[in-house]
C-alpha cells in the first residue's frame, strides 16, 4: 500500500489516498524516512536486507534451481539461523523460486533377441556403503545439429554420479564409456558390486555384459517400460533434464551439452543437498561414511 501511495501521489495527492486506504500518516512518513536513511529502519527490515543478499547468493550458486526448503537448509549449513517461513517470504518478495520437474519421456528400446540378466535389486535402491550398487541409464537432448545422448552411472549409497558420457549416437560403446569412467574413478574390488539398469539393448548387450563380468560386477536389469524398476537412475536423469537441459532448449551442439554436463555433475556431487541422504551433498555423505568406518576397522 505504501508503494501504491508513492506511485499515485502525483495524481491524487498522498492525503486523499491515505484517507481511502487504511494507512496512517505516521506509517507512511516512517517508511519514507527508512528509505532515505536505511539506518532508521527496524531491526527486522535491516535483517531482511542482509538475508536477501545471502538468499540470492545461495540461489545463484546452485544453478538457480533450489526452492525455499533447500535454500533454508544451505543457509543452516553455513551457520545462518533463520526460519524457513522467513526464507519463503523473502524469496517471494525477490521473485525467486525453485525448479519443478515435469514428465519425462522414455528412451528404452528393449533388446528382445538378447538374454537379459535377472532383476537383483527388486526396486530396493539402498546400499550399506559405496560400491555395492550402481544404477545406469541414458537420456536424449535435442540440439540444432540433431539429438545427442547423455549416459550416467550412479552409486546408490549417496546418489553420487560416478560416470557419464555424451554422444551423438546411442550405441553400446557410448554406455560402455560411462561405465569405464566409473570403473577408473572408483576402482571397485571384484565381487560385491551390482550394476542395475533397464533392459535397453545397450545395457544388456553381450559386449556390455562381458565387461561387467570381467570387472567382477553382477549385472541386473529391470522390466521394460517400467520406470519404477530403475527409479533412482530415472530420478537423477530427471533432475539433470529439469535443472540443465530444459532451461536452455534448444541446445546449439553436442559440445555445448558436453561442457554443461560435467559442470552440473560436479555441482550435484559436491554441493547439491539431497534430502534422502540427510540434506548433504553425495561427496560429503561418502566422506562421512569412510570417516566413521575407519575407527571400526582399526578396532577390528
Amino acid at each position: 500500500m505504501i508503494a501504491f501511495i508513492d506511485d499515485h501521489r502525483a495524481s491524487y495527492g498522498a492525503e486523499p489516498i491515505r484517507r481511502v486506504l487504511p494507512v496512517a500518516p505516521s506509517t507512511h512518513h516512517a517508511h519514507a524516512a527508512h528509505r532515505a536513511d536505511p539506518a532508521k529502519a527496524s531491526p527486522r527490515a535491516r535483517r531482511d536486507v542482509t538475508l536477501m543478499a545471502q538468499i540470492r547468493r545461495v540461489h545463484e550458486e546452485n544453478f538457480e534451481v533450489h526452492g525455499a526448503r533447500k535454500v533454508w537448509r544451505q543457509l543452516g549449513r553455513e551457520g545462518v539461523i533463520v526460519a524457513r517461513c522467513t526464507v519463503e517470504r523473502l524469496m517471494r518478495r525477490m521473485g525467486l523460486r525453485g525448479i519443478v520437474r515435469g514428465k519425462e519421456t522414455r528412451t528404452t528400446i528393449a533388446g528382445k533377441a538378447l538374454p537379459c540378466p535377472a532383476d537383483e535389486v527388486n526396486r530396493q535402491f539402498r546400499a550399506p556403503r559405496p560400491n555395492v550398487l550402481w544404477v545406469s541409464d541414458f537420456t536424449y537432448v535435442a540440439t540444432w545439429q540433431g539429438f545427442v545422448y547423455v549416459a550416467f552411472v550412479i552409486d546408490v549409497f549417496a546418489r553420487r554420479i560416478v560416470g557419464w558420457r555424451v554422444s551423438r549416437t546411442a550405441h553400446v560403446a557410448f554406455v560402455l564409456d560411462a561405465l569405464e569412467q566409473a570403473l577408473h574413478d572408483r576402482r571397485p574390488a571384484k565381487g560385491g558390486l551390482t550394476r542395475h539398469s533397464d533392459r535397453g539393448s545397450q545395457h544388456v548387450s553381450i559386449r556390455h555384459t562381458d565387461r561387467l563380468l570381467e570387472a567382477g560386477i553382477e549385472p541386473s536389469a529391470g522390466s521394460v517400460g517400467d520406470s519404477c524398476d530403475n527409479a533412482l537412475a530415472e530420478t537423477v536423469i530427471g533432475l539433470f533434464k529439469t535443472e540443465v537441459i530444459h532451461r536452455r532448449d534448444p541446445w546449439r551442439s553436442l559440445e555445448a551439452v558436453e561442457y554443461a554436463t560435467p559442470e552440473w555433475v560436479d555441482w550435484h556431487n559436491t554441493r547439491r543437498l539431497l534430502e534422502p541422504i540427510g540434506n548433504m551433498p553425495p561427496a560429503e555423505a561418502e566422506a562421512r561414511y569412510y570417516t566413521q568406518s575407519e575407527p571400526a576397522a582399526l578396532a577390528a
